[in-house]
């Protein structure tokens, strides 16, 4: 399952996993990703939290490359984004972005005040050009540096006024 090369470029669409299929293919993303390329998970990254989250996928033409999970946590208007993973091959089509962006948008549009993360402390640059911010200090979870980060959800409607 390859990208589109440069001459075949797709633009990255980011939406809910729809259908078994797509949903499929949001697993196999974070597989690839969290137990097979970072060992983070032995088997699986599969947890209880999937049965009633919501799962976003990238893709490039048909092709899912990218994949994030977001679900509202037990304190109302608080909503959590994990599970961020784009793979290896499909990374110099910056669906990270689009998928944190999608995340925080559909957070906001369904109620949320305020998306938290645990993020490997090599991105968190990348979510503070996102407009996220630090929690804390940075601890480790999984053997591996994670920073907690927020972000206020009321961004995601800002972002939505001010169109494209």
């Amino acid at each position: 399952m390859s990208p589109p090369g440069a001459r075949g470029r797709h633009e990255v669409v980011v939406r809910l996993a729809g259908g078994e299929a797509e949903r499929d293919a949001h697993f196999r993303v974070r597989h690839a990703v969290f137990v097979e390329e970072q060992g983070i998970f032995t088997g699986t990254d599969r947890d209880e939290h999937d049965d009633d989250a919501l799962h976003a996928v990238a893709l490039a033409g048909p092709l899912v490359v990218g994949a994030v999970r977001l679900r509202p946590l037990d304190e109302p208007g608080l909503w959590q984004g994990d599970r961020l993973a784009v793979l290896p091959e499909a990374r110099r089509l910056r669906a990270g972005a689009p998928l944190v962006r999608f995340a925080v948008r559909t957070a906001a549009e369904r109620g949320g005040a305020l998306m938290v993360a645990e993020v490997q402390v090599p991105n968190v640059a990348f979510f503070l050009h996102l407009g996220w911010e630090r929690v804390g200090e940075p601890h480790e979870h999984r053997r591996i540096a994670h920073q907690r980060m927020r972000i206020p959800l009321a961004v995601a409607d800002q972002e939505r006024a001010a169109g494209p």
